[in-house]
């Protein structure tokens, strides 16, 4: 079973950390364990409730009018949400209990009901990316059970794979992107992602992969000579040194200009390269592309 602290409560719920304290004190939904050190923890369960109830109380229903709702009640009025904001957030939270109680089935069931009803790119812009991003959260405080995220990564990998070869645009940029990931990043999803996004515009797409050795991609960029290099952090290993990363992709790359994405870019403060530009959230890369 998983053990969650009140920030990853609060980082995949949207509710602060001080409201949830709040609600523990007035309200039964939420009764958290404590560490030796007297540190809150919350398990699989009490996720899930604070889940679905921060969705209802974001939706216009009372916390007060909340705690009195036996489970059967709070998920049929989930289910009633019209809004379609509201629906996809409750896709995403299912999302979020399937990879808790490794209920793989329902998972890649839930992506392909999506699929079939939206296509696939309103389900990666709609659905996988914010559920991405939530978890990705997970990921940096290793607060998920390797397996789980095997497991989910695989599936939601698989379906991207199929959504890149589907892709027939008749839209033609003139740029090329060269997409990679350094050593030490293995979380493919965000980069899979942009291939999809890049492709589907027509832009010229390199896809390297994972786990690349700055010397392969230099070999790539004097052979092709792309317009952008780019690459998308999540949780990388503990060997890697972004301070380093950044100054060695300056010297290599100096007449390249390179994007970098993903959860990392939020926790860098020093100053960056000219050349070299962060995106920190989906509006900003999705403007990058647009742009192109």
């Amino acid at each position: 079973m998983n053990s969650f602290t009140i920030k990853d409560l609060e980082n995949l719920s949207g509710i602060k950390a001080h409201t949830i304290r709040i609600w523990e004190q007035r309200y039964n939904f939420l009764k958290p364990s404590r560490s030796d050190t007297n540190i809150r923890y919350y398990s699989n369960d009490e996720l899930k409730k604070v889940l679905n109830i921060a969705l209802l109380n974001k939706y216009g229903y009372k916390i007060s009018h909340i705690d009195k709702m036996g489970d059967v009640e709070v998920k049929e009025k989930i289910f009633s949400l019209t809004q379609l904001q509201a629906q996809q957030e409750r896709i995403v939270n299912d999302l979020i209990q399937c990879m808790i109680d490794l209920n793989i089935e329902k998972l890649e069931d839930i992506l392909d009901d999506h699929i079939r009803a939206r296509g696939i790119e309103r389900t990666i812009t709609q659905i996988i990316f914010p559920y991405m991003e939530k978890i990705g959260i997970l990921w940096l405080t290793n607060h998920i059970n390797p397996a789980q995220e095997h497991l989910v990564t695989n599936i939601i990998r698989q379906k991207l794979i199929v959504g890149i070869e589907g892709i027939t645009s008749s839209l033609k940029v003139n740029k090329t992107v060269l997409l990679f990931l350094p050593e030490g990043e293995y979380h493919e999803l965000g980069m899979l992602f942009m291939y999809y996004l890049l492709k589907s515009r027509g832009v010229a797409t390199i896809y390297l992969g994972a786990n690349i050795p700055l010397k392969d991609v230099e070999y790539v960029v004097n052979l092709k000579k792309p317009d952008y290099l780019y690459s998308h952090l999540t949780a990388v290993g503990h060997n890697f040194n972004f301070d380093k990363f950044i100054s060695n992709i300056t010297k290599k790359f100096k007449g390249t200009p390179i994007i970098i994405s993903g959860l990392l870019t939020n926790t860098y403060e020093k100053k960056i390269p000219a050349h070299i530009n962060f995106k920190k959230s989906f509006p900003e890369v999705m403007q990058f592309v647009s742009e192109l």
